[in-house]
């Protein structure tokens, strides 16, 4: 996940503060990033509005370091932290609705342990009793 660094928003206010005082080249560095960016944003038209952003802020531009440029920037990334905290909060309550499931399920077969325990018992209770019938009838 691509985030705005303090670095680069120093970066930005000081590139405007240096482009209102004399104008300046770009960096060949930054030209070469912004075109390997701008490569592969259309290679795969899906990036992310995080990759769109870096891709902004790669550039280098006057127009990135505007207030309206940078709130559109940050409204992107605050979009998709909330579509990611959604999804997340998402992905808990099906995981949360299949915990209850287990433990119904649980709940359900330690019932039916016990019936047959109980039945077992009652069998168990049964036998003595025949086997004591059967013995004083051996012994008369």
């Amino acid at each position: 996940m691509h985030k705005i660094t303090t670095y680069q928003i120093q970066r930005c206010t000081s590139y405007q503060a240096t482009m209102t005082s004399n104008t300046q080249k770009p960096d060949e560095s930054r030209s070469k990033r912004k075109k390997e960016m701008e490569n592969e944003a259309s290679e795969n038209p899906q990036l992310s509005s995080l990759d769109k952003t870096e891709l902004a802020l790669s550039e280098g531009s006057q127009s990135l370091c505007k207030p309206e440029q940078l709130e559109k920037v940050l409204n992107e990334m605050n979009k998709e932290i909330t579509n990611l905290l959604s999804k997340y909060a998402h992905i808990l309550s099906e995981r949360a609705a299949v915990d209850a499931s287990y433990v119904q399920e649980l709940d359900g077969i330690l019932k039916e342990a016990r019936t047959i325990e109980n039945h077992l018992k009652q069998k168990r209770e049964s036998l003595k009793q025949r086997f004591t019938v059967i013995a004083n009838t051996l012994q008369s």
